[in-house]
Formats: structure tokens, C-alpha cells, sequence
């Protein structure tokens, strides 16, 4: 069995997504399918032997909807076709809607004295003048409506009903009725009934569907944003090394068993293996560590991860659709995709929604008709029937609210792996917090600051001048951390010579002519230096699980620093919130 994923065109209502589904299941060899209509997408489980992507598009083609097979590879680069035709659809509704809206409240406006009785001085009785009406309904019911008639005329050669098609015989019977008293007013009179004319309602009913279109349209577009966002991780380019030549290649163009160079600052464009070469890499995308990880010959590199510091070259060992930043837009898109328990009732009751709505209204107009005896009222009431009776909603909130929610946590870090999920999350009774980047802001921090003076007094700030000054010249994320404390505290570092880092244990340089040492605790026992005079607070930071560097001026220990990931300013509230609404809230760290 495969798996296809088709764009679908032509959807007005999730009555039309049942047309798709049942279409697509009659294929022969169809296993499985699933029309998401806030997505406009479809997932079709078929075997290749019996039938093809090409078959299943031909019978939604002649169920009067379009089909395009989307692309295999989720990270090839992305088609503005598709934006730029509903930015159009957005612009076109939009007139739509500003010209019918603006004829509606001039309708609207000229029938309150009809409506109410009353003679409004402002309002002009020619306002009310029915061919007046007649003329401004006709653009509103013939251009701006024009979609629901013909999609309803669709559906009715396919033997099916849609949304479309209650709006066409609503608003299409509330236009003709009213032709009746505009051509022949006196007949009414005659019979004893009021010449009244329903053009407003016709025109208001089309504006209001009509913004729900274009509302329902931006939602929509909305929804894709995540996985563009998403997109936008990879690299654009890679620098494949063939030949022996370095060369620029698109990154769709890198092959598995590629030697791809990596320069510090660059993102790596794939997966792979490092062959030569040393760095650190940023994983925190992936992993949400805020320390760069230390990585070299035989490791693995994760693309769309930013290399720190070294230059290095690794063979690519996953391309394109088996990345692991594409396995993280598959299962976004899944999780779009996907139903709810609960989408699946409203997908049946919808299925039946539209032909009940028509035979209750036919019921309401020939009960009205016979007990009132009115004709008008009989048609007002078949029409509020058909018009109030909108299973758009239906259809459409709870995918739009998976797109929505699957795709903003996408964008905060928060993969949600389908609409059930999402449907089981109010039954939960605990959570599980992990601490870097969630908790806390997932990158170091200094939080402690101790000299041998104690803190409130003036060598503090220029001791940790000259640490700043020295940790200036070095990459190390602790070292950033450090001159991002010291300018938070108003010191900017001065001038240094001599400067020299010492692998994994420190660094050190002149600053002010003193020579400032700083690293680790064992670093300063090879030196010879004394750090007794600060072993109890180094004994209670390192019992925080704080990482603690020293500082020592001309072979003298001055001043320790506790650097750690720090807890965001919001947690706090945040797990509060959680505990007040009953759930056990548990951290889960290394």
C-alpha cells in the first residue's frame, strides 16, 4: 500500500468534503481517505497495483473538484503558486465584499420605515422605491453571489447539496418574490396583501456568507505559516566539496555520500557523519540545551543546527524528505491533516445535513402556507430556514482549530502529534515540564557573583571588568555569558594582550597589565592557586548545579562566577496556573 497527499480545489463546505471522500472511495484499490476541509487536503491510502495518484485525481475531477498531488519531498523548495492564488481569491472576495456590503446597508437603511412603520425624516421615501432596489440587489445577487448559483448548479448535476446550494435557493427565492410586487404591485393590493419586497434580505444574506468566505479564506492561509516558518530552519545552499573543488549547490541537490564543508556561523545544511574536522554546534532547535555540544570526527550532525566555532567537513547521510527537520514538518502536516473523534461525527452529521435542512424548510413553507394562509410569511420562514441552517460552521471549526493549534505550537517549540491529542488534553491529570528552554531560558546565564571583598564594593565592577575584557576574546558560551553580565551591570570591557585559551580548562591574557586567569576549579590547582578562601561557596553554587568559574589576578584568587540556565520571569506563574487547575506538574531534567 502508499500513501498520496492531494491539494483539493473547488470546497465550499465540509458537505463537499464527504463528495471528495465518498468519490475517492469508489476508486477501485482505495483503501483509506481522509478529506480534511480546513486543510483542503486529502490522504489517500491506495494500492499502486490497482490504481494510481492519476485514477484517484480523475474521479475528483468528475465530481466537479480539482485535485494536485503534492509535493513527496516536504522540504523542496515551496511554490508561491498556491499564496500568491489565494492572496488573489482574498483580494477578489474582498471587492466582493465591500460592494455588496455598502449596497446592503443602503437597502437596509431605505427599508426601516417599512419595516418599523414609522417615517424616519433623514431616510427619503424614494430609498424604499422598489425598482430602486431591484437595480442595486441585481449586482449584489449577479456578481458578488454569482459563485453560490453556479457551484449549487455543480452539485445538482452531481445529484448532491451543498452550502451553496441553500444560500442559492434562499437568497434566489427571497430576489424572485420579490419581482412579483415590484411588476405587479396592484394584484397584491388586490388580494389584500402588502406589495413588500425582500431585496434587502437577499443582499444582506449574500455580504454576511460572502465575509465568512473571506474570513474563512484567511484562516486558512494563516494555518500554513507554522510549516513555512518551519521550512525556513534549513539551510539554502550547501558547500559540497566534488572533484576536489568546493561548490555551491542548492541544498535539494546534496546526495547522500556528499563530503559538505561547514565554516563557524553557518547552518548545516543535512544530516551526516563528520569525517574531519571540530566545532561546537548549537542543537538547541532540536534538543532545547542551551550549551553548545562539542562535536567531532565520527559524530553526528543534525541540519538546520548552527555550527559555533570550528570549521569541519562531514559525509551526508540523510537528504531531503529523511532529514530530521523534514521528519518534524511530516509530522506537523500529519497532525494538520488529522481528525478528531469529534470531526468525524460532524463530518457524518454534515453528510446529511444539507438535504434535511431543504426538506424542513419545504415542511415550514407548506405548513405556513396552509394555516396562515400567507404566502409571504410562508416564504420569509422558508428562507430563514434555509439561510440560518449553515453547516459551514460545522465543518470548518474543528480543523481550523487543529491547523491553528497544531501550527502555533509548532512555531513555540511544541510538537503536537495529532488532532486527538489535542481532543484528550482536558482530561489530563499531570504534566511533564522539561527544564531547558522550557522552564528556564535555555541559554547560560550568570546568577552568582562572589569576591573575597563580598559583593557591595568598588573592585567588584573592576574585577569583573578585567573578566569581561578577557572573556570577550574567547567563543565560549560561558565566555558570552559573561560579557552579556558585565554590560547588564553598566562595565564594558577594556583592551587585552596576550590573550590565550587553554582547552578546557580556560583562559587567560593581560588586561590593565595584571594577568587575569579564569577557569575551572582543577585548572587553578595545576596553576598552584589557592582557592581555599572561597571553597564554601564554591561547595554550595556547584551543589546548585551551577557551572563555576574562577577568577585569579596576578596568581590570586579574586572572585567566583555561577553561571546556569536561568528560570524565565513567566514559569513561576505559569506552573501556578497548572497547579491551581488541578494538575501535578513534575520537571523532568538530566
Amino acid at each position: 500500500m502508499e500513501n498520496a497527499s492531494l491539494k483539493l480545489r473547488g470546497m465550499s463546505c465540509a458537505s463537499c468534503a464527504n463528495n471528495i471522500e465518498d468519490a475517492i472511495r469508489s476508486v477501485p484499490g482505495v483503501s483509506e481517505c481522509s478529506v480534511n476541509f480546513g486543510a483542503e487536503q486529502a490522504t489517500v491510502t491506495y494500492d499502486p497495483n490497482k490504481t494510481g495518484v492519476a485514477a484517484i485525481q480523475d474521479a475528483v475531477d468528475a465530481a466537479g473538484y480539482s485535485a494536485i498531488a503534492m509535493q513527496d519531498d516536504v522540504l523542496a523548495p515551496e511554490d508561491d503558486t498556491e499564496r500568491q492564488t489565494r492572496q488573489a481569491e482574498n483580494r477578489h472576495l474582498t471587492r466582493k465584499v465591500w460592494v455588496s456590503g455598502i449596497i446592503s446597508a443602503t437597502l437596509v437603511i431605505g427599508s426601516l420605515p417599512a419595516m418599523t412603520g414609522v417615517s424616519i425624516p433623514f431616510i427619503p421615501m424614494w430609498l424604499h422605491n422598489s425598482w430602486l432596489q431591484l437595480v442595486l440587489t441585481a449586482p449584489v445577487q449577479f456578481w458578488c453571489g454569482a459563485s453560490f448559483f453556479i457551484n449549487a448548479w455543480k452539485a445538482l448535476k452531481r445529484h448532491t447539496a451543498t452550502m451553496d446550494t441553500l444560500v442559492a435557493i434562499g437568497t434566489g427565492a427571497a430576489y424572485l418574490y420579490s419581482l412579483f410586487p415590484t411588476f405587479l404591485p396592484g394584484w397584491f393590493i388586490a388580494q389584500g396583501l402588502r406589495p413588500d419586497v425582500y431585496y434587502e434580505a437577499a443582499a444582506v444574506i449574500i455580504t454576511l456568507i460572502l465575509l465568512g468566505r473571506l474570513l474563512e479564506n484567511r484562516a486558512k492561509g494563516q494555518t500554513s505559516e507554522a510549516i513555512r516558518k518551519l521550512m525556513g530552519l534549513q539551510a539554502k545552499t550547501a558547500r559540497a566539496i566534488r572533484n576536489g573543488r568546493e561548490v555551491d549547490v542548492p541544498i535539494a541537490e546534496v546526495v547522500l555520500g556528499d563530503i559538505v564543508l561547514v565554516r563557524p556561523g553557518e547552518k548545516i545544511p543535512v544530516d551526516g557523519e563528520i569525517v574531519d574536522g571540530a566545532s561546537t554546534i548549537d542543537e538547541s532547535m532540536v534538543t532545547g540545551e542551551s550549551l553548545p555540544v562539542k562535536k567531532q570526527s565520527g559524530d553526528e550532525v543534525i541540519g538546520a543546527t548552527i555550527n559555533k566555532t570550528g570549521s569541519f567537513k562531514f559525509k551526508a547521510t540523510r537528504v531531503g524528505k529523511d532529514t530530521f527537520l523534514a521528519q518534524i514538518v511530516k509530522l506537523v502536516q500529519q497532525a494538520q491533516g488529522s481528525k478528531a473523534p469529534i470531526q468525524r461525527l460532524a463530518d457524518r452529521v454534515t453528510g446529511w445535513f444539507v438535504p434535511a435542512v431543504i426538506a424542513i424548510a419545504i415542511a415550514t413553507f407548506i405548513i405556513w402556507f396552509n394555516v396562515m394562509g400567507n404566502v409571504t410569511m410562508a416564504l420569509i420562514t422558508t428562507v430563514g430556514v434555509l439561510i440560518i441552517a449553515c453547516p459551514c460552521a460545522l465543518g470548518l471549526a474543528t480543523p481550523t482549530s487543529i491547523m491553528v493549534g497544531t501550527g502555533k505550537g509548532a512555531e513555540n517549540g511544541i510538537l503536537i502529534k495529532g488532532a486527538e491529542s489535542l481532543e484528550l488534553a482536558h482530561k489530563l491529570q499531570a504534566i511533564v515540564l522539561d527544564k531547558t528552554g522550557t522552564i528556564t531560558q535555555g541559554k547560560p546565564t550568570v546568577t552568582d557573583f562572589v569576591t573575597v571583598n563580598g559583593t557591595a564594593n568598588s573592585n567588584e565592577l573592576k574585577l569583573l571588568r578585567l573578566a569581561a575584557s578577557i572573556e570577550r576574546n574567547s567563543e565560549h558560551p560561558l565566555a558570552e555569558a559573561v560579557v552579556q553580565y558585565a554590560r547588564s551591570q553598566g562595565v564594558e570591557p577594556t583592551q587585552v594582550r596576550e590573550f590565550e585559551a587553554v582547552a578546557g580548562s580556560g583562559v587567560q591574557g593581560y588586561a590593565s597589565d595584571l594577568l587575569v586567569q579564569i577557569g575551572t576549579h582543577r585548572w587553578m590547582n595545576e596553576l598552584g592557586i589557592d582557592t581555599s578562601q572561597l571553597q564554601q561557596q564554591w561547595d554550595r553554587l556547584e551543589y546548585l548545579g551551577k557551572t563555576v568559574i574562577w577568577i585569579a589576578i596576578d596568581g590570586t584568587v579574586q572572585g567566583i562566577m555561577g553561571i546556569s540556565d536561568a528560570v524565565k520571569p513567566s514559569s513561576t506563574g505559569a506552573i501556578r496556573t497548572m497547579q491551581r487547575m488541578g494538575l501535578e506538574v513534575v520537571r523532568l531534567t538530566g
